[in-house]
């Protein structure tokens, strides 16, 4: 009987086909076949169990093989870091203009506003159309400047605007200055800076004729005309 426990025991350890090999030993020795048939159903028991372990420690490194490496702490923060890096970098390239202040180009009450795509009457045409800037009233000979850094894209004679600078300001923002005189501090492709004088009021717009000595000055924010004293903010420093 106590061959039998010590069997079963063994057997639990050894899993189900242990169980099996041991319960037929323990049968052969209470059928009474002797010792020779006990010993040799014990035998069997120990090639199995030595043909089995091989096979049982492949399978277990196998199921290591297949567990999902983590990604080290070094590499998660670097990769982290990356993402902040160009995260930042694009939210300074989408800023509006924050490097300089904006400011009028030219001080002086506002005689014409902007008109927000709404028709106005044209008192030196004397037809109804939309007012794309402000009208800035001062004397000829005016200092004009800059409204903030930029690049002078264009300088152009119009047969309506008179004598025109238009100046990239950056972040989609370009500045248009119309009705200078044709004599001007800057050519296409200069810097500029906020408040560099780039020419001086010439009265030059034929299509402005009937109004006060003024600088039309005209803002576009991505091709599209914006108001410039609401981008600006009133600033006339």
């Amino acid at each position: 009987m106590s061959n039998f426990i010590t069997e079963s025991k063994l057997g639990k350890k050894l899993g189900a086909k242990g169980v099996y090999i041991t319960m037929g030993a323990c049968l052969i020795a209470l059928a009474g076949t002797g010792a020779a048939a006990y010993n040799k159903a014990v035998e069997e028991l120990n090639k199995t169990i030595v043909m089995d372990a091989p096979r049982a420690v492949e399978q277990a490194d196998n199921k290591t093989d297949d567990v999902p490496k983590t990604e080290s702490s070094s590499s998660v923060r670097e990769r982290s870091e990356s993402s902040s890096k160009r995260e930042e970098s694009s939210s300074m390239v989408s800023e509006d203009i924050k490097t300089q202040p904006n400011i009028m180009p030219v001080n002086g009450d506002i005689i014409k506003p902007f008109s927000g795509g709404e028709l106005v009457k044209d008192e030196t045409l004397g037809v109804w159309r939309t007012h794309d800037g402000v009208d800035i009233k001062a004397d000829v000979g005016t200092p004009v400047k800059a409204m903030n850094k930029g690049v002078v894209s264009e300088v152009k004679e119009d047969p309506l605007w008179g004598c025109c600078v238009i100046i990239d300001h950056g972040s989609g923002i370009t500045g248009y200055y119309y009705s200078l005189s044709k004599a001007l501090n800057v050519a296409a492709g200069d810097k500029v800076n906020a408040g560099q004088v780039i020419g001086t009021v010439g009265d030059t717009a034929e299509c402005e004729a009937a109004e006060l000595s003024h600088l039309h000055f005209g803002l576009k924010r991505d091709n599209s005309w914006i108001d410039p004293l609401e981008f600006i903010g009133g600033n006339t420093k």
